[in-house]
C-alpha cells in the first residue's frame, strides 16, 4: 500500500542527496566543505540553497576550480543579500532596551538613602 510508496519515495530522496553530497565533496574544497556544514546547522534553508547552487554550476560544468571557503562565503552573502531585498529588511535585527525602575520615587534623584 501507501508505505512502499513513501519507502521508495524516501529512499529516492536519500539516493539524491548522496548524489548531491558527491557533487559537492568533488566541486569545493575541503575547508568550504566544513564550512558549509557548519552552516547548515544554523541555517539550513541558506545552506541548502547554496548547496543547490554549487551542484546546479557543477553539473551546467560552470566551476572550473573548486570552490574555496572565500567563494562559499560570498555566495552565502549573496544569497543574504537577496534574501533582506526580498524581504524588505525584515531579518535586520533589532534591540529592544528594557527600561528598570529600581524603586518607586523616580523624583528622588538623591542617592544618599542606598549609603
Amino acid at each position: 500500500g501507501g508505505s512502499a510508496a513513501a519507502a521508495a519515495n524516501n529512499q529516492a530522496q536519500q539516493q539524491r542527496d548522496a548524489q548531491r553530497q558527491s557533487i559537492l565533496e568533488q566541486a569545493m574544497t575541503p575547508d568550504a566543505l566544513a564550512r558549509l556544514r557548519r552552516v547548515k546547522l544554523v541555517k539550513k534553508d541558506r545552506a541548502t540553497a547554496v548547496e543547490s547552487m554549487i551542484a546546479n554550476m557543477a553539473l551546467q560544468g560552470k566551476i572550473d576550480t573548486k570552490v574555496t571557503e572565500g567563494k562559499l562565503i560570498e555566495m552565502l552573502e549573496g544569497i543574504v543579500g537577496a534574501q533582506q531585498q526580498k524581504e524588505g529588511n525584515s531579518a535586520k535585527i533589532s534591540f529592544q532596551r528594557k527600561k528598570y525602575t529600581f524603586d518607586s520615587d523616580e523624583d528622588d534623584d538623591n542617592d544618599d538613602d542606598l549609603l
